[in-house]
């Protein structure tokens, strides 16, 4: 568990899905997502979206924050590497850091899960998401020109990733 000032960051419980559920709907933005706008009444959890994965950022009790971490691959010769696979925070509590200390926190479990690498994708339009990763010392590893069609615009798909050794 992490904990700054009022923020207090901790793993997921089956019990959050309803809070955490109306986060990603109202945090979903063709900005970061290439999927569809979750629907109403869609969950978060199912077998392979899972609250071990999930780590939550609160505040006064309240879930504003999540990021995901999950196996890059299921295969044995990449156990070593762990994938931020969705990070999203309250647009309301944007700009104290939350990002970041999400970002950390992904960076802890991974460790813990015996990871030496964290990566993610994150759309080449995303500037705002780039400039978090990067300043949390992500770099960019290449590039998938034009790889996905969002409102019209054709976008690039960015890979980062991090050490997680010293």
């Amino acid at each position: 568990m992490h904990q700054a000032d009022d923020l207090i960051i901790r793993p997921a419980r089956a019990e959050d899905e309803p809070e955490l559920a109306v986060l990603n709907r109202t945090t979903w933005t063709p900005l970061a997502d290439v999927g569809p706008r979750p629907a109403e009444d869609a969950g978060v959890f199912d077998e392979t979206h899972t609250p071990d994965q999930f780590r939550l950022a609160l505040l006064d009790g309240r879930i504003v924050g999540y990021v995901r971490v999950v196996p890059a691959t299921p295969l044995a010769s990449n156990r070593h590497v762990r994938q931020i696979q969705g990070l999203a925070v309250d647009t309301s509590v944007r700009g104290r850091g939350l990002g970041a200390a999400l970002v950390e926190a992904a960076c802890a479990a991974a460790r813990e899960q015996g990871a030496r690498k964290l990566s993610l994708r994150v759309l080449g339009h995303n500037a705002p998401a780039r400039r978090l990763y990067e300043r949390c010392g992500f770099v960019v590893e290449g590039s998938l020109a034009e790889e996905f069609l969002i409102d019209g615009r054709y976008v690039d798909d960015i890979w980062m990733a991090r050490p997680l050794t010293d």
